[in-house]
């Protein structure tokens, strides 16, 4: 193979035509050309390893270039890896395109797409995605600032890669329950089916693992009309179990040729591997992923699915102990939400309850005793109202706990790190520092409704946000994308590759304005230690000194 196919020239080729069939005559493409059809585009450029494409316009609307091969790598040789597909363009535009079955599959036959027949869609005017539209990153910039980064806008193509009569898809869920799973698995088949009369769709059980040591489960409209009325995921899920080689075997000897992956980032660091072997292999196989996390940490994306239902179902927990804590002397209601490494739930489910005196989030460390202390904020409350509610995130002031230096090292099936119960324990270092120091009585009652919130279906919001994100999943892998995932981005779905999902975490940064309103809301304290007053040239700095546990200096 010595040559790539641009996949944003997809839509445009002028050597097809249509017959009757709806289908499109496809003639070999030359082995030594590309084309393109990126007219606002100066420079394209492929980073393969040990191999480059670059194109530089012309006044024609269509350019022609050579796709060079090093000398030291044979035609017959298996392709490598690819690196990040780069589109740069002009005032500094970036497009951070994602992979495409012809960037490593010649002579690909293309299709035309069925929803131009169907009556459902044919009455939408410009329904098919333009093969420029692209979404940028970062909505906010000033006038003299660069264009940016952009992702590749979802939706359907006026062709696809795939002769739907040949199709054979497979979805698998992975890691923990999320509200909106089975809306998703929903909303992949019934597009399947409905949009592109795909007829063979299963159902992965159980995981990664499933795809080797269980049966699969045939899915239809039909069998799963109603799940979406439900928590949980009809599929089965599970952490780990991710044989790379064993999975793609399962793949290959199935003749499965599409695989929607839902899963959070470890999920989709796995959908990564998966797709860097089977290009390895030459398959024809289409990897797209669905991002899915409750506690909203997965990058670039807007939100994750779930994450509202979870938001919602929070206030029901936060309400239970607000009543508790104002039915009694002295009383604290203390709720534990979910957020490991990412205060999201915790920090919108505050702001929305406006009963909340106390929010606590991984992002932003706290002590418990001396001046400024937690102690100290919870016994002012006290005596301003008789009674407070306090929310924290599972993972935060895991520091805080010296038992925990010894589970940091342990983690999971799914590679998280384990973490102890710091809301139990913060309620018995509560209880014990107002009934023996203080001697003061109090009330505290202990809220934990995380297995409730991640149990319960996905409300109006997210079963909106699910299908969305289903349907333009299903019309990327019918386009002939691959090694993607389908999120939102700045209000509009994307294609997203798979190192922007699984470079870093999404988290609450503290000196951002909606960390500011929540401070502001419950009028607590920062946490952060007394200011030192600097005298510097003559006027005074302050520092907020923080070593690098999180806890304050002792000076």
């Amino acid at each position: 193979m010595d040559f790539l196919l641009a996949p944003s020239s997809t839509s445009s080729f002028p050597f097809l035509n249509n017959n009757s069939n709806n289908r499109i005559e496809h003639k070999s493409l030359p082995s030594s050309l590309c084309f393109f059809n990126l007219r606002k585009f100066s420079t394209v450029s492929f980073g393969y390893n040990r191999r480059s494409c670059r194109l530089r316009l012309s006044s024609s609307r269509r350019s022609k270039i050579k796709c060079s091969t090093s000398p030291t790598m044979s035609s017959s040789a298996s392709p490598e890896i690819p690196q990040p597909k780069i589109v740069n363009g002009p005032g500094g535009y970036v497009l951070e395109d994602v992979p495409h079955l012809s960037d490593y599959i010649p002579d690909l036959p293309v299709y035309s797409n069925p929803l131009q027949d169907n009556p459902a869609y044919s009455v939408v005017k410009q329904y098919f995605v333009h093969v420029d539209d692209t979404v940028p990153q970062k909505i906010v910039v000033h006038k003299n600032s660069p264009r940016g980064v952009h992702f590749r806008r979802a939706g359907p193509r006026q062709k696809i890669f795939f002769d739907s009569d040949d199709v054979h898809a497979c979805i698998v869920t992975c890691g923990g329950l999320c509200p909106g799973l089975n809306t998703v698995i929903r909303e992949i088949v019934c597009g399947l089916f409905h949009m592109y009369g795909v007829r063979k769709v299963s159902g992965i059980d159980g995981g990664y693992r499933g795809f080797y040591a269980k049966n699969t489960v045939h899915l239809d409209p039909k069998v799963v009309n109603d799940i979406h009325k439900r928590g949980g995921t009809i599929l089965g899920t599970s952490r780990g179990g991710h044989d790379t080689s064993k999975i793609v075997d399962s793949i290959q000897d199935r003749g499965i040729n599409q695989v929607y992956i839902i899963g959070g980032d470890g999920t989709q660091r796995g959908a990564s591997v998966i797709f860097e072997e089977i290009r390895r292999r030459g398959l024809k196989v289409s990897v797209a992923g669905i991002p899915k996390t409750i506690d909203n940490d997965i990058p670039v994306i807007d939100r994750s699915f779930g994450f509202d239902t979870a938001v919602e179902e929070a206030q029901r927990a936060i309400n239970a102990a607000h009543v508790e804590a104002e039915s009694f002397e002295n009383g604290i209601g203390l709720v534990k939400l979910m957020g490991r490494y990412s205060g999201f739930i915790a920090m919108y489910a505050t702001l929305a309850s406006r009963d909340v005196d106390c929010c606590l989030i991984p992002e932003s460390p706290f002590y418990l005793e001396g001046p400024g202390g937690l102690f100290e904020y919870i016994e002012r409350r006290l005596k301003e109202n008789g009674h407070m509610v306090l929310v924290i995130a599972e993972g935060a002031g895991q520091e805080l706990l010296s038992e925990s230096l010894q589970s940091m090292t342990q983690k999971d099936a799914s590679g998280n790190k384990l973490l102890q119960d710091v809301a139990l324990w913060i309620s018995q270092r509560i209880k014990d520092h107002f009934s023996k120091e203080r001697k003061m009585t109090i009330n505290l009652k202990y809220i934990d409704p995380t297995y409730m919130i991640r149990a319960i279906p996905s409300n109006a919001s997210d079963n909106v946000y699910c299908t969305l994100l289903a349907q333009s999943a299903v019309h990327g892998a019918m386009a002939g994308y691959t090694g993607f995932t389908s999120g939102l981005v700045n209000g509009r779905q994307t294609y997203i590759p798979f190192y922007r999902i699984t470079e870093t975490q999404n988290k609450v940064v503290i000196t951002d304005r909606m960390w500011a309103r929540l401070l502001s809301s419950t009028n607590q304290p920062s946490f952060l230690c007394p200011k030192e007053i600097l005298e510097d040239q003559g006027h005074e700095e302050s520092s907020n000194e923080l070593l690098d546990n999180g806890k304050c200096s002792p000076n």
